[in-house]
């Protein structure tokens, strides 16, 4: 009976992160996980905060608790980065609850700690994420707008051909254009560690900005870095075949992993669930030089979600000879590939269709809310006041009906509703 009473604070919780786009499936593996995070009252205070950022004079409405009371608790919950603390435009402390991920199950990770177990917590994440396949399924695959997307490397893409760069795919000006940077223990090599499996990449090369950089470069958990330095963690990412792989959004970014392919989630899922599009891919694609390529299989190494194998080149003089071939299905356009050959047997070049990214985080969240049948949870996000609770039951069964179904799978009517909920939350 102790031990259902314990898990109810925790269930709560589990709710409320599910009513975000990104959400945890429940299991007994995530409630253990909250357990080592949560004690049993901040997993039932944490499960009445809304979604959008708040001030504690909210937060201590919807807790029925003095403002001084539920400050201190606020700041308590920032210092172990369960939410990001920020400041807006009057000055006020804004809180927010980020998601699991990219959210606290990471920065959980991203330093070195002896508050909690790390090993056990490594544990209990390899479990949940790389044993337990909801959790990244519901991640990775439910939609078509996705939390990532891929950055194309740079120095790879070739110069004066017509090719189109913007600045938002360039990790370098992302560097360049944050208020803020901050670095810390890559999450992904650190859990795997700690079950044996981390490879040898750089682990203290994950990258945060702005917003989310400064509060954990506030709370220790991250390195304040500048501009130069950024862009030396960035090179030596890249000379050890990483992938950059960050916030699907155009402005203000907040994080930018340096991925491996046998660690990093990301990839992961990239090849585990590749026909749905887990990642959104860059706007490039390799092309092989069919007269250039010796079928050394360099490409076919480095390639981080197995876009990359050997095809017979069909030379009837040399009729062992292979070559490179390109899944462009799998493709995250990287162009990890092209600088690995030293051959000029690959080259870049743009895929015919533009890939859209969103503007901003809020627009983001509001696309994967459309698409996950989450809607009424962003409109009505204070799940504290029992009047949002009943409106959001009432517009969800409103959204789940085939008639709104299909009328929301309209790409413009997805703008308007897009624009509409933005602006109401202004």
């Amino acid at each position: 009976m102790a031990h259902q009473t314990v898990r109810t604070g925790y269930e709560q919780l589990t709710d409320r992160l599910n009513r975000y786009p990104q959400g945890a499936p429940p299991s007994d593996v995530l409630y253990a996980i909250l357990e080592m995070l949560f004690s049993e009252r901040e997993a039932g205070l944490v499960a009445r905060l809304p979604i959008r950022p708040f001030t504690a004079r909210r937060a201590a409405r919807s807790w029925k608790m003095p403002l001084a009371e539920t400050t201190r608790i606020l700041e308590e919950l920032a210092g172990r980065a369960i939410l990001v603390d920020m400041k807006n435009s009057k000055g006020e402390t804004l809180y927010v609850l980020p998601p699991p991920m990219a959210g606290f199950f990471e920065f959980s990770m991203m330093r070195l700690r002896d508050d909690v177990d790390q090993k056990v917590l490594g544990e209990l994440f390899y479990e949940y994420m790389n044993v337990e396949e909801d959790f990244i399924k519901a991640l990775f695959a439910d939609g078509e707008t996705q939390l990532g997307r891929v950055f194309v490397q740079e120095a790879v893409l070739p110069l004066n051909n017509g090719i189109q760069v913007l600045d938002y795919e360039r990790a370098s000006e992302v560097i360049r254009s944050a208020s803020s940077m901050g670095v810390g223990v890559c999450y992904c090599r650190h859990k795997m560690e700690h079950v044996g499996k981390a490879c040898a990449a750089p682990q203290n090369i994950c990258m945060t900005f702005n917003t989310t950089a400064s509060s954990l470069i506030r709370h220790g958990f991250a390195r304040k870095v500048d501009v130069a330095e950024g862009l030396d963690l960035l090179a030596e990412a890249q000379d050890n075949n990483l992938i950059q792989f960050g916030e699907n959004i155009q402005k203000s970014v907040n994080f930018i992993c340096n991925c491996c392919g046998c660690c990093c989630e990301a990839m992961i899922a990239a090849r585990r669930f590749a026909i749905l599009n887990p990642v959104h891919t860059t706007n490039f694609i390799p092309v092989i030089n069919e007269e250039t390529c010796n079928g050394c299989s360099k490409c076919v190494n480095v390639c981080p979600v197995e876009a990359m194998n050997l095809t017979s080149a069909n030379d009837p003089h040399r009729p062992r000879r292979r070559q490179a071939k390109v899944d462009e299905a799998l493709c995250l356009g990287c162009g990890v590939c092209v600088g690995s050959c030293d051959r000029e047997g690959i080259h870049l070049t743009s895929r015919p269709e533009r890939v859209i990214t969103p503007v901003d985080s809020a627009q983001r969240a509001v696309l994967m809310a459309i698409e996950r049948g989450k809607l009424q949870n962003l409109i009505f996000d204070n799940n504290a006041l029992g009047s949002h609770r009943v409106m959001a039951a009432i517009l969800g069964v409103i959204l789940k009906a085939p008639p709104a179904k299909k009328v929301l799978a309209s790409k413009q009517l997805q703008s308007r509703y897009v624009d509409h909920v933005l602006a109401r939350s202004n």
